[in-house]
C-alpha cells in the first residue's frame, strides 16, 4: 500500500464489506425482526471500520486535528499509521506486526467457529444441540460474531466503531435472551438443565481443559 493510494479506495471498501456480511449472513441467517435489527447494526459497524480502513480516516484526521505536534507519528495518514495502536508507538513495524497477528487470529478464529457452530445447528434438523462447540457456550456463534468484532477493534479502532460496539453487543444479549426463552417453551426442563451448566458466551476456562481432557 503506497503513501499516496493510502486513501479513497471505495472499491476495497465496498469489496471487504461484501465479503464480510456475506460469510456473516450465510452463517446466522437472521429470520425475525429483531434478528434483521442486530444484523442491520453489525452491519452499519462493518461500513464504518471498513471506510475508515480504505476511505476516508476520520479517526486519524480527528486526532490529528486535536493533538496536532503530539500525534506521535510524522505523517499519520499513510495506511500503516492507520493502525491506532502502531501509530501511538510512533509508527513501528513491529507493533504493526504484532497488531496484525492479533487481530487476524481473532478474526479468522470467529469465523472458524461460527462455520462450526452453523454446522451443527443445521445438523440436528431442529433438535436440541448440547455437544461439541455447545458444550462450552450456549450461543456460540454470537461468541464468534463479539470476537470478530474485537479482532477489527485492535485492528482498526475508531471512534465510530468504538462507540458502536457496546450498542452491538447488547443487541445480541437481548436476540440471545429471547432465543433462550423460545427454547425453554419448546424444551422446557432439558434446556433449563442446560443453561444451568453452560455459560451464555463466555467458556469457564477450567471447564474447557477438563471437557478437553475427556
Amino acid at each position: 500500500m503506497t503513501d499516496e493510494g493510502a486513501y479513497g479506495l471505495w472499491l476495497m471498501v465496498a469489496i471487504n464489506v461484501g465479503i464480510i456480511m456475506f460469510f456473516v449472513l450465510s452463517f446466522l441467517k437472521p429470520k425475525g425482526q429483531r434478528e434483521w435489527r442486530s444484523m442491520g447494526v453489525f452491519g452499519a459497524f462493518v461500513v464504518a471500520l471498513f471506510t475508515e480502513m480504505y476511505g476516508f480516516p476520520l479517526t486519524i484526521y480527528l486526532l490529528t486535528s486535536l493533538l496536532g505536534n503530539s500525534y506521535p507519528v510524522v505523517d499519520p495518514f499513510t495506511h500503516i499509521n492507520g493502525h491506532f495502536w502502531v501509530a501511538l508507538l510512533g509508527g513501528s513495524v513491529f507493533v504493526w506486526a504484532l497488531v496484525m497477528l492479533v487481530s487476524s487470529t481473532t478474526i479468522v478464529g470467529g469465523l472458524i467457529i461460527m462455520s462450526k457452530g452453523w454446522k451443527q445447528i443445521h445438523g440436528t434438523e431442529g433438535g436440541l444441540v448440547t455437544s461439541g462447540l455447545y458444550r462450552y457456550t450456549r450461543h456460540p456463534q454470537y461468541s464468534a460474531l463479539f470476537l470478530i468484532t474485537i479482532g477489527f477493534l485492535i485492528q482498526w479502532p475508531t471512534i465510530i466503531t468504538a462507540v458502536m460496539w457496546p450498542f452491538l453487543m447488547f443487541m445480541y444479549y437481548r436476540l440471545a435472551r429471547r432465543e433462550e426463552r423460545d427454547m425453554e417453551s419448546q424444551f422446557g426442563d432439558e434446556y433449563a438443565a442446560y443453561k444451568s451448566q453452560v455459560p451464555m458466551f463466555v467458556p469457564r476456562f477450567g471447564s474447557v481443559i477438563r471437557r478437553a481432557e475427556s
